[in-house]
């Protein structure tokens, strides 16, 4: 059994915590993120400059919200002080992407139109070439999904590759036809 949950969580400069009401606020650099937590197993605590999580009882409930809370409190101090990237390639001739201000992209994937893509609230994106994405944003799960919607336009195809894939992805292939 992992035993995340007994690290305490630095506090690094500039980013400032708050525990209130079985909320976790954290404040910083790159914005503002809140997470609920159970407070009938866990208990969540700020002392000198480190935020300290721990379980309520012995039972396996308490045990997995211990450590399922502090890594998602972990999730959130670290987004506003540093941020999360998911960075894209488009595989395949033809496949491209642009920006159309900052709420908008652009995707040429092959079909017979351009897909539009509404950038979500909270979230960043950048194409550095025409053949690259970059998603940036303060919150894991957010980035984490926005890319996933992203890549679920063309998924990557086993035989030539063709698709949106994440940028270290390995694309297992297939043999093509024999004669």
């Amino acid at each position: 059994m992992s035993r995340v949950g007994k690290y305490p969580i630095n506090i690094p400069e500039g980013v400032t915590v708050e525990v209130k009401d079985n909320v976790v606020t954290v404040k910083g650099k790159l914005g503002e993120l809140c997470c609920s937590f159970d407070a009938s197993h866990v208990a969540t605590k700020v002392e000198n400059n480190q935020i300290v999580v721990s379980a309520l009882s012995e039972s396996i409930q308490s045990r997995t919200l211990w450590g399922t809370t502090r890594a998602n409190i972990n999730n959130l101090v670290k987004g506003v002080h540093d941020g999360y990237t998911k960075n894209l390639e488009l595989v395949g001739v033809g496949y491209k992407a642009r920006m159309e201000g900052t709420a908008k992209l652009v995707l040429s994937l092959g079909f017979s139109h351009d897909v539009n893509f509404d950038v979500p609230q909270g979230v960043k994106i950048s194409c550095e070439s025409p053949t690259q994405i970059k998603i940036f944003g303060a919150d894991k799960q957010l980035v984490g999904q926005t890319a996933a919607e992203i890549r679920k336009y063309r998924k990557p195809e086993p035989y030539k590759g063709k698709g949106v894939k994440y940028e270290n992805e390995y694309i297992r292939r297939k043999e093509g036809k024999k004669k």
